[in-house]
């Protein structure tokens, strides 16, 4: 490979990584019937003048495989923090008690489990345009770099190491994705 032209894979790689991070993130806010504290991640709050995480209001806790519970900490914010989440469209009701939310997680029927799986598809298919897009990022530098004097050996190697590379982070998203609609599926 040519030592004055240089494809930064690394970077390719990072923003491949990022896609597969953001689809993991999105999978953790999917409710699969298990309470998990990551489910409210998504959600934010009005507070003290701008919009707050849940969990840098109260703490959260898995106290049971279906409830997830927040400790709030200024008595104040317990109100606007039930509001958000009920608003959330998470399909959770909040009980109060006193300063801690409940949040108990109801059993999921088998139609929502379908819907659940295609939005964890319909996720999966975003990360794969991200994926995409990078590789056509990369692509075009190459083209830019042969336009330049890259030999055409030195532009089928690269070629080849930013396929693999995509190809990679695909197969990972496939794998996150089919796991995760075994989770949903499972009763």
């Amino acid at each position: 490979m040519s030592d004055e032209i240089e494809i930064d894979i690394d970077d390719l790689s990072r923003r491949m990584d990022g896609a597969l991070a953001s689809l993991r993130t999105e999978f953790a806010s999917l409710r699969t019937g298990r309470a998990s504290g990551s489910m409210l991640e998504p959600v934010q709050v009005e507070a003290y003048g701008q919009m707050t995480p849940i969990n840098q209001l109260g703490t959260v806790n898995v106290p049971e495989p279906r409830m997830v519970t927040i400790n709030v900490w200024d008595k104040a914010m317990v109100g606007k923090v039930e509001k958000a989440i009920r608003e959330s469209g998470l399909g959770i009701n909040p009980q109060l008690n006193g300063t801690i939310i409940m949040l108990p997680i109801p059993e999921l029927n088998e139609e929502r489990r379908r819907e659940l799986s295609k939005v964890a598809g319909s996720y999966a298919e975003h990360a794969r345009v991200a994926v995409r897009n990078v590789r056509r990022d990369g692509m075009d530098q190459i083209k830019k770099a042969k336009n330049n004097g890259m030999s055409e050996d030195d532009q089928k190697l690269w070629e080849a190491e930013v396929q693999e590379l995509t190809d990679k982070h695909i197969g990972m998203i496939d794998k996150a994705l089919e796991t995760k609609q075994e989770e949903i599926m499972q009763v």
